[in-house]
C-alpha cells in the first residue's frame, strides 16, 4: 500500500524567542528519551485501511504534549479563561487544571477567569485566578466563572485582550464558541499580536467532529441512565404504560443512541439523524401498540432535535432564535406526550393508557463530571497548556483514535460529529430495541 500522509499545518507565533522548557526543573518530572514531543510525532486521523486498495493518503495532526523547547517567558505570561454557551459537565474541571497547569508546571502566575462568556471580555472585570482559588472546583457542576450565549462582539474582544495584555486565551465552549474563536484568532493575526488562541471542545451532545468525543459526554450518559431507568419503572408499573425520555441532542444524537445501548431498557430512540413517521403500516404507533400488547409497557427515548419538522408552528416560531442564532426547538416530548394520548384515545377509547414525561436535561448538564471526564478534563486542559506554551496558536486538542492531537481550530468548527444511521452501532441500536427501520419503511 503506497501512502501519501498529509500533516495538517499548526499556526504558530513568530515573534517570540525560543527558550528552555521549564519542565526541565520541574521537580514532578523527570524528562528522558520520548518525553518530549518532537515536529515529527504526529496522530494518524484513521487507523483503519484496507490493504487490498493501490493508493490510500493519510490525514495526519501534530502530536499533543510537551516540546523541548517553548516560546514564552513564564514570567511574561498573561492568560485569560473563558467559558461560553451552555453548561456541560467538566466545565469547572477545565479551569482548574488550566489554572493549576499553568501555575505548577510552567510557572505562570498571572491568569485571570473572564465571568459570562465572550461578553465578560469588554463588559465585566476579570477574576485573578490561582490554584488555592479553584482547588476544589473540580468538585463542582456548572461553571463558576459563569457563562452566557451571544454577546460576540469581535472588535470589542480583541481591544480587550489586547489592552489588557492577555497573550494567552483560552476559550472553552461548544460548536458556536469555536467558530468565534476563528473569528478571534483571525483577526489577532490581522492586528500581528503575538497571542496565543486555544480552543476547548465543550458540548455535551458530543457533536464536535474530528476528536474522538466531548468532555461532559460520558458523564450525560451515565446521568442519562437514571432517568431511563425511572422512566421504565413508572412504565412497566401502570397499565399500558409508555415512558417518555427526552435527552439533549439537537443536531446529533449521541446520547440517545449510547444511553439507549446501555440501558437495555429502551423499546425505541428516536434522534435527529434519522427520519420516522407515526400513522400506517411500520409506523411508530403500529410498534408501541404491538410493543404494549406484548410487555404491557413501553420506553421511548427521543432526542431533543428529532422530529421538530414534525411539530405544528406558527409564522413567529418558525423565526425565532436564541442568542446564539440558532433555531428555537419545540418541546419534541410534550409534543409526543400529546400526539400518543391522542392516538391512544382514537383507537382505544375505553382502555387504561398512561404517558410518564421525563426531562432530565438541566439536570444532566449542570452536575459535576464523573471520573472519567474528570481525567479527561486534566488531559485536554494540560495538552492546550503544552500547545500554546510552545507557541501555537488556533488549535484545539483533543483525542483522535485514542491519542491526543492538536488541530487546526477552523477545522473543528467547521466538521460536525454526526451519528451515521448505517454503520454498525446505529444497527446494533435497532437489535437491541427491535424498533422498526423507518427509512426502509418509508422507501418501500
Amino acid at each position: 500500500m503506497a501512502a501519501a500522509t498529509s500533516i495538517r499545518k499548526l499556526p504558530s507565533l513568530s515573534g517570540l524567542r525560543h527558550r528552555r522548557n521549564p519542565l526541565e526543573d520541574n521537580p514532578y518530572f523527570h524528562p528522558s528519551n520520548g518525553f518530549y514531543i518532537t515536529p515529527s510525532d504526529v496522530i494518524l486521523a484513521q487507523v483503519a485501511y484496507d490493504l487490498s486498495a493501490q493508493s490510500q493518503s493519510r490525514v495526519a495532526y501534530h502530536r499533543a504534549g510537551p516540546r523541548r523547547e517553548i516560546m514564552y517567558e513564564p514570567s511574561a505570561v498573561k492568560a485569560a479563561i473563558v467559558t461560553c454557551g451552555g453548561l456541560c459537565p467538566g466545565m469547572n474541571t477545565v479551569i482548574r487544571e488550566l489554572v493549576v497547569g499553568l501555575w505548577e508546571l510552567y510557572g505562570v502566575r498571572e491568569i485571570y477567569g473572564i465571568p459570562a462568556g465572550y461578553r465578560g471580555f469588554y463588559s465585566m472585570e476579570a477574576v485573578k485566578l490561582d490554584p488555592k482559588a479553584v482547588h476544589d472546583w473540580h468538585k463542582k457542576g456548572g461553571t463558576v466563572l459563569a457563562t452566557s450565549r451571544g454577546g460576540f462582539h469581535l472588535q470589542k474582544i480583541v481591544d480587550a485582550i489586547h489592552l489588557n495584555g492577555y497573550n494567552q486565551v483560552y476559550i472553552i465552549g461548544g460548536d458556536g464558541t469555536m467558530r468565534g474563536a476563528v473569528e478571534i484568532f483571525k483577526e489577532i493575526s490581522l492586528r500581528k499580536l503575538e497571542v496565543g488562541i486555544t480552543g476547548i471542545p465543550k458540548t455535551v451532545d458530543n457533536d464536535v467532529g474530528i476528536i474522538d468525543r466531548s468532555f461532559g459526554f460520558q458523564t450525560a450518559v451515565e446521568m442519562a441512565q437514571e432517568a431511563i431507568s425511572a422512566a421504565h419503572v413508572e412504565a412497566e408499573s401502570a397499565v399500558n404504560g409508555i415512558g417518555l425520555v427526552k435527552l439533549m441532542g439537537r443536531s446529533t444524537g449521541h446520547i440517545a443512541l449510547h444511553a439507549t445501548l446501555s440501558s437495555r431498557d429502551v423499546d425505541c430512540c428516536l434522534i435527529p439523524e434519522m427520519d420516522f413517521y407515526l400513522e400506517g403500516k411500520g409506523g411508530l404507533f403500529e410498534f408501541l401498540e404491538k410493543r404494549l400488547k406484548e410487555r404491557g409497557h413501553a420506553v421511548l427515548v427521543v432526542a431533543e432535535g428529532a422530529g421538530q419538522e414534525m411539530i405544528p408552528r406558527n409564522e413567529s416560531q418558525k423565526q425565532e432564535r436564541d442568542e446564539s442564532g440558532n433555531a428555537v426547538f419545540l418541546d419534541v416530548g410534550v409534543w409526543f406526550k400529546s400526539v400518543l394520548k391522542a392516538w391512544w384515545e382514537r383507537e382505544h377509547p375505553d382502555e387504561l393508557f398512561t404517558v410518564k414525561y421525563i426531562d432530565p436535561t438541566y439536570m444532566i448538564r449542570a452536575v459535576p463530571a464523573n471520573a472519567t471526564d474528570n481525567l479527561y478534563c486534566t488531559l485536554l486542559a494540560h495538552s492546550a497548556i503544552h500547545g500554546v506554551m510552545a507557541g501555537y496558536t488556533g488549535f484545539v486538542p483533543g483525542p483522535i483514535n485514542g491519542n491526543y492531537a492538536y488541530i487546526p481550530l477552523e477545522e473543528v468548527a467547521q466538521t460536525k460529529n454526526q451519528v451515521n444511521t448505517r454503520d454498525h452501532k446505529w444497527a446494533w441500536v435497532r437489535s437491541v430495541t427491535n424498533q422498526p427501520d423507518f427509512e426502509t419503511n418509508v422507501k418501500g
